[in-house]
Formats: C-alpha cells, sequence, structure tokens
C-alpha cells in the first residue's frame, strides 16, 4: 500500500491548480516545497523518468494534457502502485467530468476535492471501484441540488 504524504496538481506554466497535504508542514514550508518541485518537474524533458529522489521522499509524477499530477510518497513505496493511484484519479475526473481539462478544474475545484477525498482518505486509497466514488459523488450533487432548491424556495417564500 502506498502512503501519500501529499498531492498537487499544477499547470505547464507552473500556476498550482489543486494541493492536498496528508502531513502537516507550516504554510511557508508547503509554499517552498510547492515551488522547489514545481521548478524541478517542469525543467524535466518528456523522455525523463516520471520519479525523483527529492530529500526524504520519492516524487511520482506524470503529465495528462496540460496539467501535472504529483505525488510524494516514502522512498520505500512502490512508485508504479503511486503512477495507478494517479492514472486512477484522472479516470475518475476524466467520468466525471467527460474528458477533464484545466478549466474543469479551476471552475469546479470543490468538486475535484471531493472526487480525491472519496477516493484518497489519509493519503491511501480508500476506495477502489470508480463506480462506488462516483455514486457517492453522485449523491453529494442530489444533496447539494436540494440544498439549492431549498434555499431558492425560502427566497421566494414558499418553503
Amino acid at each position: 500500500m502506498v502512503q501519500i504524504q501529499f498531492l498537487l496538481l499544477f499547470s505547464r506554466q507552473g500556476k498550482l491548480r489543486l494541493q492536498k497535504w496528508y502531513v502537516a508542514h507550516p504554510e511557508k514550508m508547503k509554499k517552498k516545497i510547492t515551488r522547489e518541485l514545481v521548478t524541478s518537474v517542469l525543467a524535466r524533458k518528456p523522455k525523463m523518468c516520471s520519479f525523483i529522489e527529492w530529500k526524504d521522499l520519492k516524487i511520482v509524477y506524470k503529465r495528462y494534457a496540460s496539467l501535472y499530477f504529483c505525488c510524494a510518497v516514502e522512498k520505500e513505496d512502490n512508485e508504479l502502485l503511486t503512477l495507478e493511484v494517479i492514472h486512477r484519479y484522472v479516470e475518475l475526473l476524466d467520468k466525471y467530468f467527460g474528458s477533464v481539462c484545466e478549466l474543469d478544474i479551476i471552475f469546479n475545484f470543490e468538486k475535484a476535492y471531493f472526487i480525491l477525498d472519496e477516493f484518497l482518505l489519509a493519503g491511501e486509497v480508500q476506495e477502489t471501484s470508480k463506480k462506488n466514488v462516483l455514486k457517492a459523488i453522485a449523491a453529494q450533487d442530489v444533496m447539494q441540488e436540494d440544498e439549492g432548491l431549498q434555499e431558492a424556495l425560502r427566497e421566494h417564500g414558499l418553503a
């Protein structure tokens, strides 16, 4: 089993689009780590290996279209399993958004976090079934829509 320390999603221009930290770090340290890793990953050529030994961690990243998905794991953890975790998250995003793109993440970042939280818990895979994750997200969407409907009815004095 892979224990993810943190996950970063960033664009080819180096803009951070999503971050999830499973190990506590001060805010200043998070910014420093993010800056170093984004710079390191973007400086690598496309044909280079997707694994970087960095400090006492192993960085595993994969580029999908204009986004880089980057995870930090312990040096002893399996890199290929980490790549599979990244790929599964991308598959979940694709299924939900219908071919996910950077704009989906920018404008629906809360959904991207919901999907990540259904998939990973404390840095470990919680649910391997895509169908179950997407079912949970669909249930959250229904609850959100119901809350919106109730709010609209209250505003118009109908509830």
